[in-house]
């Protein structure tokens, strides 16, 4: 199993998200046993504890099963694509209303609580997002980057572990609409820069009433594309 060891503890999200992608990709197949927390914890550099929520993210998610004990087994991920989209239109529906209703509580919390190394977070990220505007991968990557950091400007320790299981399960579904519509599509990255920088722009003026409204708009945006996909 080829992983990194990261360069800054306690970031049990990194590890989520490559372990993640080891079962997204086949390298780690349904039914394979991962090894223990002790020996994982190890290989990456960090505490059990945060190796402990890292396979509390990915059961979240639905990719590995944790048996008493603490032995975990990978489970086959959900079907992606325009296939796996709508044999679940009902649970992408459902992340959808649950998306918009944590999202927008984040985005007030985080103009309430937000700090200035969060602001100085963002504004590295909606840099990035602009020099890559159009860029497929980079735009999936950054606009995550973006909606994780207004999870963590919370300082809520709940509400980074909900926006994980409900963006991970959202990317599972529909990775492959969403790079198309989303980021490859030039003008449609534009608009969604130009969201990202509005919902800042609120919270960095500590204004939680327009960052809700802002990120209200902007979820709306990107679910009426998505919608479209549901269709029957």
């Amino acid at each position: 199993m080829d992983i990194s060891k990261l360069s800054k503890r306690n970031h049990y999200e990194h590890i989520t998200e490559q372990l993640k992608r080891l079962i997204v990709d086949g390298e780690l197949k349904a039914g394979d046993k991962l090894p223990s927390t002790k020996e994982l914890s190890e290989r990456f550099g960090v505490g059990r504890s945060t190796m402990r929520e890292a396979l509390s993210a990915l059961k979240a998610m639905g990719l590995v099963d944790i048996r008493q004990g603490g032995a975990s087994t990978v489970l086959a991920p959900p079907p992606t694509g325009l296939e796996g989209l709508l044999l679940n239109k009902q649970t992408i529906l459902d992340l959808l209303e649950a998306r918009q209703s944590f999202e927008i509580t984040n985005a007030g919390l985080a103009a309430r609580k937000r700090t200035e190394e969060d602001l100085a977070a963002f504004r590295a990220i909606l840099s990035d997002m602009e020099a890559h505007l159009g860029d497929e991968a980079a735009g999936e990557r950054t606009d995550l980057a973006f909606h994780r950091q207004l999870a963590a400007a919370t300082r809520n320790s709940v509400l980074p572990t909900l926006f994980e299981a409900v963006s991970s399960q959202m990317e599972l579904a529909i990775r492959e609409t969403r790079r198309a519509e989303l980021y490859a599509n030039r003008s449609v990255s534009d608009r969604l820069f130009r969201e990202h920088t509005a919902i800042f722009e609120a919270v960095e003026r500590g204004d939680p009433s327009d960052a809700e409204a802002r990120m209200r708009e902007h979820l709306q945006h990107v679910e009426s594309i998505l919608l479209k996909h549901l269709q029957p």
